[in-house]
């Protein structure tokens, strides 16, 4: 495979319309759009998307934010950590990587990843070394996370800490 890379995608009007072909198009996109047309971001504002080209079109594509630790429920220590969210690789450029090297991006990190994973995608998240956490009714609100540790982080015990 030619030498792909990860860039942090532009707040721009060409990027919302190429989101538009993702599955996982929604809310956040909007929001995006709406902001745009506002004219309350530019095309240098922080973006939270990344995502890989193929030639001239966006072929797979990430939402990464960090999250401090003073809202973390699911790392020992807590700690700041990324979220992960809207990982697609679009139907054609699937099985080609692409999905792996944006994972593998995030983890670049070294910090903890927490994602909720679409129906069908666990087997992809259990090879990139996601695990299910324990799951607190409270705290998932229906979710079903999983997580990515790096060295000398554990999950959270939930118990210990409801009784400590």
């Amino acid at each position: 495979m030619e030498n792909i890379s990860v860039e942090r995608l532009l707040i721009n009007y060409k990027t919302l319309e190429e989101f538009k072909r993702f599955k996982e198009y929604g809310v956040q996109e909007l929001s995006m759009l709406e902001d745009l047309q506002s004219n309350m971001i530019e095309n240098d504002s922080e973006s939270p998307f990344y995502g890989i080209y193929y030639g001239s079109s966006l072929v797979a594509r990430m939402s990464l934010y960090r999250v401090s630790k003073k809202y973390d429920q699911y790392f020992e220590p807590p700690q700041d950590y990324l979220e992960l969210w809207k990982l697609e690789v679009m139907y054609d450029y699937r099985g080609k990587g692409f999905g792996k090297k944006l994972v593998d991006f995030a983890k670049e990190y070294s910090l903890p990843i927490k994602t909720n994973p679409r129906i069908n995608s666990h087997g992809f998240w259990e090879k990139m070394g996601f695990q299910k956490v324990h799951y607190d009714m409270e705290r998932d609100l229906g979710e079903n996370p999983l997580i990515w540790l790096p060295e000398g982080v554990e999950e959270q015990n939930t118990k210990s800490k409801k009784q400590g």
